[in-house]
């Protein structure tokens, strides 16, 4: 074993200490960190335009370019010297040699170093073995790297430096750029279908007095000058919702919600939501909506919304599937090994006895008092939800676990909401919105009392949204999207840190 290999850090530390000493050379002979540089080309474009065309063709041409970027491989062979060079679009080749770029410039090349930024100008050519590249006529350096970049063949394998050192995971791994690319096209998509669909583009608060529109922990913070406790957004459904009684009918929001609750593959603190709401809409609109918004988000991004995730084929081309909570108990169950008839569904004894062999508290504050629905959601979680594989909404939820969304007209006791599962995880939640104030402002207070029992992620009384709903808010249907789940999904990502650009981590002492 070599003592690089024995002794990284000393190795990285004595590179980083060479480097240094360059860059010092450079400050004191002129400006080391120029900004006058101006590309005219970017390598993918040029590969796009020229990269067909034969050596000779270009040759007649006399393409002249100038292109700059990180310099990521360096060949120097005596007289002449080869540097690949990554910018946004793409990676290409120059070609520097004493006779076209001058002995100066090559001689002050040999000494740069991978991860330097570099620029040329010169023209575009094929090398005898037909590689487009840039005969350079004039070499700069324009930004020193410091650090060295992770070993060429192995990239940076670390799976936790990866989220760690975001920028260094993009600067080696074309596959992590990818990612996040598809990650633009599909959100770029969505906004393009919400605009087209005629909602307006929002953003509400993200400090609220009062944390609501969801069931979860929140983080709290105190804002000085106001004296005041806080709490970071869990949702912003009560506020688009204020707005839609204000008279904006169709309204979304792109939004950060933080929830203070546990890390894993499926859940980061701070993550991305979009949620929507639209007048004179129910569940059953939204669904349909939602499920186009979707399939064009993946065709945007990927091409197709025939996808494959972890191995597996994902077909997001046909019609989602629609289940009640008993129904998908049902069909699903039986794949954790677990078979129910439907009288066995409507016995709230046999549920609780279920749910306790699975190892569900079934006397802590959530299911101490549930009634028959809340036990059989929570069956559903402990026996099918993981096996959703296909786009699936769960429909018909129990009003006790639904303290925003409208109660069915014909089915006392069921609201008009479904949740959307694709790969067994949730992501998706909507429902016909509750606009009686009365009713609202009832269930707020069983909430409350659901609070003070326990329930730590129980709703808190929202005074003046009643106070808005007071005023009347028309027939609505509001809906949220787990947009970081649904990247997962359409970049075939294993982990959600996978599809945040910075996810939260531990302190790295």
């Amino acid at each position: 074993m070599s003592q690089e290999q024995q002794n990284p850090i000393v190795d990285e530390n004595h590179i980083i200490a060479e480097r240094r000493e360059k860059l010092a050379h450079l400050r004191k002979n002129g400006v080391a960190f120029p900004n006058d540089f101006v590309p005219t080309h970017h390598a993918n474009d040029l590969h796009a335009h020229y990269g067909e065309l034969s050596k000779e063709h270009l040759a007649e041409k006399n393409i002249t370019v100038k292109v700059a970027g990180r310099m990521m491989l360096k060949r120097v062979m005596g007289k002449a010297s080869f540097a690949t060079v990554q910018d946004r679009t793409g990676q290409i080749q120059f070609y520097i040699n004493d006779a076209d770029a001058g002995a100066d410039a090559h001689n002050a090349f040999k000494h740069w170093d991978m991860g330097d930024f570099i620029a040329a100008e010169g023209v575009v050519f094929k090398t005898n073995k037909g590689e487009l590249s840039i005969l350079v006529k004039d070499l700069r350096l324009l930004s020193k790297s410091l650090r060295p970049l992770p070993d060429k063949f192995h990239g940076l394998s670390d799976q936790e430096l990866k989220y760690r050192q975001r920028y260094v995971d993009l600067i080696v791994s074309p596959e992590t750029r990818q990612t996040f690319i598809a990650r633009s096209k599909a959100m770029a998509s969505i906004r393009h279908h919400m605009q087209d669909a005629g909602f307006m583009e929002v953003e509400t608060p993200m400090l609220h007095p009062i944390p609501g529109g969801a069931a979860a922990k929140p983080f709290i913070t105190h804002h000085n000058a106001l004296d005041m406790q806080m709490f970071l957004r869990i949702a912003p459904e009560l506020y688009l919702k204020r707005l839609v009684v204000g008279g904006f009918e169709r309204v979304f929001e792109v939004n950060r919600n933080f929830r203070n609750e546990g890390v894993s593959p499926r859940h980061n603190p701070e993550f991305t939501m979009m949620e929507f709401y639209a007048a004179y809409t129910d569940y059953k609109w939204l669904m349909t909506f939602t499920e186009e918004l979707i399939r064009a988000a993946a065709i945007d991004a990927q091409g197709t919304a025939v996808l494959t995730y972890q191995g597996k084929a994902l077909d997001l081309s046909k019609p989602f599937q629609r289940l009640t909570i008993a129904e998908a108990i049902l069909k699903y169950a039986p794949l954790s090994k677990k078979e129910y008839t439907a009288a066995q569904l409507e016995d709230k004894e046999f549920i609780r006895a279920e749910l306790k062999k699975a190892g569900e508290d079934i006397n802590g504050p959530t299911l101490k008092n549930a009634g028959l629905g809340a036990l059989q959601l929570a069956l559903f979680e402990a026996t099918a939800e993981e096996h959703l594989w296909e786009p699936t909404y769960i429909i018909d939820y129990p009003i006790e676990v639904s303290p925003l969304a409208r109660e069915s007209d014909t089915r006392p006791g069921i609201t008009e909401r479904f949740e959307l599962f694709i790969t067994g995880r949730e992501i998706a939640n909507g429902f016909s919105e509750l606009n009686d104030a009365e009713d609202q402002a009832e269930r707020f207070r069983k909430q409350v009392e659901q609070k003070e029992a326990g329930d730590e992620e129980a709703m808190y009384f929202d005074a003046d949204f009643i106070r808005a709903l007071e005023y009347g808010m028309p027939p609505t249907g509001g809906c949220g999207i787990g947009i970081d789940r649904l990247m997962m999904l359409i970049t075939d990502s294993p982990n959600i840190r996978d599809v945040i650009l910075f996810p939260h981590m531990r302190k790295e002492d």
